[in-house]
């Protein structure tokens, strides 16, 4: 076996090309060697590739628990988007959250002591 004599560069430009072009590498060594080299990615505007693939049950199953946990999101925050929440007067709302948690106005009521 023969010594390698010298060393070599290798430029983000190059990493990137032989990325994509490689389809072996995990993603996870996929995005090692692009944070190592500093080589991005591919395309913004590419779709992101999909978890199920080509398994239909297993896409529509992924979908039912997208969809469960965006329903139970919407409803943590109060079940309206945040484009009608803003159109409520202010003082209304203040008087909202002061009301409901009197821990938090407490200590905004120190903070503002300090001042």
């Amino acid at each position: 076996m023969e010594r390698k004599v010298g060393s070599s560069t290798v430029t983000a430009k190059e990493v990137k090309a032989a990325l994509e072009k490689a389809r072996t590498l995990s993603a996870e060594e996929e995005k090692v060697l692009r944070m190592r080299h500093g080589a991005g990615a591919s395309s913004t505007r590419a779709p992101l590739p999909r978890a199920a693939g080509d398994n239909q049950e297993l896409g529509d199953e992924l979908l039912l628990i997208e969809m469960q946990l965006m329903k139970a999101m919407r409803a943590r925050a109060g079940g309206k988007p945040a484009a009608t929440a803003s159109s409520k007067p202010v003082a209304a709302t203040r008087a909202r959250d002061a009301a409901a948690n009197p821990t938090k106005d407490k200590i905004v009521r120190a903070l503002r002591k300090k001042k």
